[in-house]
C-alpha cells in the first residue's frame, strides 16, 4: 500500500508539473495544449522527463530531429567563412520550422501535423535558408574587425559584449536562432508574439548588433 501511494504521488506530481504552463508560454505560438496530440501538456511536444528522444544529449529533448540538409545564407558582405550546417541548438527550432518533421513527431508518435499545413503556427522556412538571417556562426571580435574593413572603415557590427548586454545571448560565442528568439517567451510583454528576446520597435532588435 505504501509503495502504491508513493508511486501515485510521484506520477500525479509529475503530471501536475508538466500540465502547469509557465505564464509566458501560455497563449503564445508555442502553446499546443489545445492540440489533441499534446495531451493537454505544454512541455511534452519538446521535452519529456522520461523516455525522450534526447538525440543531442541534453535538454531532455522529446521532439523528432530534422535530418534535412540546408542551403545556407551567403552574400558579398557576409564576412565569415560560410558556416557549416546549423548547429544542434538551432536544429531544435528547425525540427519544426523546416516543414520536414511533424509538429507532433515525438517519442513513439510519428506525427501528422506539419507546420506547412498550419499557417497560424508558422513560419515554415523550408530547407533553403539563403534568404534568412545566418545562424551557427562565430560572432567575435575578429568578425567585427572584418566587417568594419569590408565596409570601408565604417563600423558595421557591435562588439560581442555589447550584443550580450543588449539582451541577445551568444552560445559558445555563436549566433543561433535563440540569439534573437526566446522559445519560452519570457519577454512576452516587451516583445509581443514574435517570441523575441528584444522588442523590435524602431528596429531595436537589429541595431542590437548592427550599427546604423
Amino acid at each position: 500500500m505504501n509503495k502504491l501511494l508513493v508511486t501515485s504521488f510521484v506520477v500525479l506530481g509529475g503530471l501536475s508539473i508538466c500540465s502547469t504552463a509557465p505564464a509566458a508560454i501560455t497563449g503564445s505560438k508555442h502553446d499546443f495544449t489545445a492540440s489533441g496530440w499534446a495531451d493537454g501538456q505544454i512541455c511534452l511536444p519538446c521535452h519529456a522527463p522520461h523516455n525522450n528522444q534526447n538525440v543531442t544529449g541534453d535538454l531532455l529533448w522529446n521532439h523528432a530531429p530534422t535530418a534535412a540538409t540546408y542551403t545556407l545564407y551567403d552574400s558579398p558582405t557576409f564576412d565569415v567563412t560560410v558556416p557549416g550546417q546549423p548547429a544542434a541548438l538551432s536544429k531544435f527550432c528547425l525540427s519544426c520550422h523546416d516543414g520536414t518533421v511533424a509538429l507532433d513527431a515525438y517519442t513513439n508518435h510519428a506525427g501528422t501535423t506539419f507546420i506547412s499545413a498550419t499557417p497560424d503556427v508558422g513560419p515554415n522556412f523550408g530547407t533553403n535558408l539563403g534568404n534568412d538571417h545566418p545562424i551557427s556562426f562565430l560572432y567575435d571580435a575578429a568578425l567585427v574587425t572584418a566587417d568594419t574593413a569590408t565596409g570601408g572603415g565604417v563600423a558595421g557590427l557591435k562588439a560581442p559584449a555589447a550584443v550580450i548586454a543588449a539582451g541577445l545571448p551568444l552560445f559558445n560565442g555563436m549566433m543561433e536562432c535563440a540569439t534573437c528568439h526566446d522559445v519560452h517567451n519570457k519577454h512576452a510583454t516587451a516583445a509581443g508574439d514574435g517570441l523575441l528576446n528584444v522588442a523590435n520597435a524602431g528596429s531595436a532588435l537589429c541595431i542590437s548588433c548592427h550599427i546604423k
